[in-house]
């Protein structure tokens, strides 16, 4: 059974009016067919940015290091959730399974249990082959890397390896994940997976956009395809109907955030637009509006031990969420609240800290930009503006290899 109603009720969606950026014109996403180009059904991978990549390849150092990194692919893998090693409390090893990553042993216990929690300090017991979450994660980064290596490349062996990998994670019988994250993120003597750990799942977000960049291939049959389709589909109800899935709906933090993101992803990939525009016009002011302080910062994720990457990388599941809302019409690039706070507003809060790190006054305990770049190339391009783009030119030779390179290149030069 498909489920379609579960955000609105209650609720009055905010109006949507300009915000004081400038307005862009944007390659036509059309629903659930996203950016149809050659074959292509991409939904956050715009077929205007990556044309504007393939211009520069032979010198671009990006697009040698996806080659690379691609090569080595076709020779890792294919992952299976079945592979660990740890039981899963269903006893099911196509259950997904992984622990909290900021929860360590208590010391001051025999057995180390229950966890104790230690905020932005990542336990290694989680990315050992007992869980799933590095298998997830190689999983997901290659199976991106090979579908835009057989993109920009047009190497039948780099799509045929994606897909391989991508029938063992999802498709065969044997071997492939169930959907749901039941026991995501669980903490050892507290309990066997939380709400939180639906967040685990955001790598699911490449691999939807890769198998959009797949098709052409011919590497997965129609009936794979729409096998994946199914597959979203049902993690999709799953994050609408279960606990888990419902206490996540209602987190006021980036949790929040990101599951809507994830929702209207997997809702637009296997077909449901009612329910991806449902999400998404609801965004604004459910999570917007409660989120952002009136400078355009995001409280919840400057409290963090760790407040520079949270909020950096909280802002990338807004830009992704809004470039997913214009697929159902719904405006999240322009939406300005009654009281004068904008995502333009929360652009320029983070942009004006490019190149001065060192002015972020709350704690970070790991300094790191790559989330600020990734974040100012979305917004760039969501805005078509210069002024964002100039602001990730600060970066450019730093993350001058990073794969984000061959999906958010530097803007087109005017008149192109």
């Amino acid at each position: 059974m498909r489920l379609f109603s579960f955000l609105l009720s209650g609720l009055t969606v905010s109006c949507l009016v300009l915000a004081g950026a400038p307005a862009f014109a944007a390659p036509s996403c059309d629903g659930v067919n996203g950016y149809a180009a050659e074959g292509q059904r991409t939904f956050l991978w715009r077929p205007d940015a990556m044309a504007s990549v393939a211009v520069d390849l032979k010198t671009d150092p990006a697009y040698a290091a996806l080659l690379k990194e691609a090569d080595a692919d076709l020779h890792k893998g294919p992952w299976s959730v079945t592979d660990k090693t740890h039981a899963t409390p269903s006893h099911d090893p196509h259950d997904y399974m992984s622990i909290a990553p900021y929860w360590w042993p208590d010391p001051a216990q025999p057995n180390g249990e229950p966890y104790i929690n230690r905020d932005g300090r990542v336990n290694p017991e989680r990315a050992t082959e007992a869980f799933d979450r590095t298998r997830l994660g190689e999983m997901s980064e290659a199976v991106k890397t090979l579908a835009l290596a057989y993109h920009y490349s047009h190497d039948a062996k780099y799509a045929a390896r994606a897909a391989e990998i991508l029938r063992v994670w999802f498709l065969d019988a044997k071997t492939r994940m169930n959907p749901n994250m039941n026991f995501a993120q669980g903490v050892p003597g507290r309990t066997p997976g939380r709400s939180y750990g639906i967040i685990d799942a955001a790598n699911f977000l490449d691999v939807t956009e890769a198998i959009g960049l797949l098709q052409p291939s011919g590497a997965l049959s129609p009936e794979e395809t729409t096998g994946l389709k199914q597959w979203f589909g049902d993690f999709a109800d799953w994050m609408v109907t279960s606990d888990n899935g419902r206490t996540e709906r209602d987190a006021k933090n980036n949790h929040g955030i990101w599951y809507d993101l994830q929702l209207t992803d997997y809702a637009l990939f296997s077909g449901r637009a009612d329910l991806a525009k449902e999400v998404a016009s609801a965004f604004a002011q459910r999570r917007l509006e409660p989120e952002m302080a009136m400078d355009g910062s995001l409280p919840q994720e400057l409290a963090r031990t760790r407040s520079f990457h949270y909020s950096t990388w909280t802002m990338q599941a807004v830009y992704d969420e809004a470039a997913l809302a214009s697929c159902v019409g719904v405006d999240l690039w322009n939406w300005k609240a009654a009281d004068g706070r904008s995502l333009w507003l929360a652009t320029d809060f983070l942009a004006r800290y490019a190149g001065h790190e060192g002015d972020w006054h709350w704690q970070e305990i790991a300094m790191n930009t790559d989330d600020l770049y990734e974040a100012l190339l979305r917004a760039a391009w969501g805005y078509k503006d210069r002024s964002l783009d100039a602001k990730a030119d600060i970066y450019r030779k730093t993350y001058a290899t990073a794969p984000i390179n061959l999906i958010y290149p530097p803007l087109p030069a005017k008149g192109q």
